[in-house]
């Protein structure tokens, strides 16, 4: 699989929350005025502004580098971040695979939160928001005030409610350390299955073939990336990917997973067929991360996600949405 598209998070036209954070403008549609520090009534210095960041992925990192370009002074920016490790490229988790270290995939600058004086907090779970105390509760009972605050959640991998789908060595292809698992099952496996045939579930693919692994990709549409690519489209993309080693599976509705005879696992699929391998790995799509939203009451689309207007703000003036957590005109975006 080839590299990810980028994942749109605002209109063209409207500038970040961290562009306006500098450069204050009317409030106009599309436009994000509210990140920036006020000056003091009667003073020309620059009030303090608390900002915190919950979520340091790839779409949070890049505030932090937008908000840093601008030169702003005057704020004092916190992230919370429940991974162990800073932002990383996930559009490649699978060099991982082919010997790429977790380091080497780091987003982060050498030096960049001790040169903008941004606090990182690793290991730091955000539990609930308060938004008539603006303030952000972690799991840890540490609360932490803010002024403006940034939901950067992410998503997580939908995994279909399939019987069998908790069973040892059934694994979702996120975090790093869901692929330290995978590596160590690897170890010992002989084959690997990935369910979904989207564009992260082909990267998966070449991270089972990348170990050695027989390797098969099981998908319910009747196509490979069915949103992407129309039917011929598919047919040249199942044959590119069928010559790089993976058995391909299409129109396959999987209705449990149960032991197999030859291997760990056999997935039983609606028209009586099976498959067996050793690994199961979900890939089905993935849903955004809004609990935190639902908690405090922010407004949600339809289809989940946190609501926000063209300039990345929620139903809170005070609160923000950016990446795959946000819902821009009913719509989430993300792979």
């Amino acid at each position: 699989a080839g590299p990810m598209p980028s994942v749109p998070v605002v209109p063209q036209q409207a500038r970040t929350p961290a562009e306006d954070a500098l450069h204050p403008l009317p409030v106009t549609p599309g436009r994000c005025t509210a990140i920036r520090p006020t000056a003091d009534p009667g003073h020309s210095r620059i009030a303090s502004m608390k900002i915190v960041l919950i979520g340091h992925g790839m779409v949070g990192h890049k505030f932090l580098e937008s908000l840093a370009e601008t030169g702003i002074t005057g704020v004092e920016v916190t992230v919370l971040c429940e991974e162990p490790r800073p932002a990383y490229d996930r559009v490649h988790l699978s060099e991982f695979f082919s010997g790429k270290s977790a380091a080497e995939l780091s987003l982060v600058e050498p030096g960049f939160f001790e040169r903008t004086g941004f606090s990182l907090r690793l290991a730091t779970r955000a539990a609930s928001i308060d938004r008539r105390t603006n303030t952000v509760t972690t799991q840890d009972g540490e609360v932490v005030p803010y002024d403006k605050l940034v939901l950067a959640t992410g998503s997580n991998p939908f995994v279909p409610q399939v019987p069998g789908r908790d069973r040892p060595h059934c694994f979702v292809y996120r975090t790093i350390e869901d692929l330290e698992a995978m590596q160590a099952a690897g170890a010992k496996a002989r084959s690997g299955v990935v369910i979904g045939g989207g564009l992260l579930g082909l990267e998966c693919a070449k991270a089972l073939r990348d170990m050695g692994l027989e390797t098969h990709v099981v998908e319910f549409a009747p196509r490979l990336m069915a949103v992407q690519v129309d039917e011929g489209g598919g047919r040249v993309l199942q044959a590119q990917i069928e010559r790089l080693g993976v058995q391909v599976h299409t129109g396959r509705n999987t209705q449990q997973i149960t032991d197999g005879a030859r291997a760990r696992h056999r997935m039983v699929f609606a028209d009586g067929s099976h498959l067996e391998a050793d690994m199961v790995v979900f890939s089905a799509g993935i849903r955004p991360r809004d609990e935190l939203a639902r908690q405090c009451l922010l407004a949600v689309g339809p289809r989940g996600g946190i609501a926000i207007d063209s300039a990345c703000r929620t139903s809170d003036q005070d609160v923000y949405a950016i990446g795959e957590c946000a819902s821009w005109n009913e719509q989430t975006f993300g792979l």
